[in-house]
């Protein structure tokens, strides 16, 4: 049996897909939008607070499983992970590169999300 097709795994994935779709910005993130446990996840957070956005903050800190499971759902390597409306954007570099030219905005307005 391969790790994708643990009861584990899919239980993981299961978890994090209900997350996702949970609320309209969600972030897998170290800390809490609160108390951020690094300086990425805190960048995220300056951002997306700067901007107004309500989001969901996931502390993959607190959860071993959904740490190694975030990174698997994505095939994303990193942490923090953004997803607004159920869509994977990326992590904080790509987060900032799209708020310092406008398109996190307008992506924000296209998506119906008030910021």
């Amino acid at each position: 049996m391969t790790a994708a097709t643990t009861p584990q795994a899919s239980s993981t994935h299961d978890r994090i897909a209900a997350a996702v779709a949970s609320q309209d910005v969600v972030v897998f993130m170290k800390g809490t939008p609160q108390f951020p446990m690094c300086g990425f996840s805190g960048q995220v957070v300056q951002i997306l607070d700067h901007l107004g956005v309500p989001f969901k903050g996931i502390n993959v800190l607190d959860d071993g499983d959904i740490r190694q499971g975030i990174k698997d759902f994505t095939n994303w390597p990193t942490i923090p992970q953004i997803f607004i409306k159920g869509e994977f954007i990326g992590g904080c570099d790509i987060l900032r590169e799209m708020f310092q030219s406008g398109e996190l905005a307008s992506t924000l307005a296209e998506k119906g999300i008030a910021a």
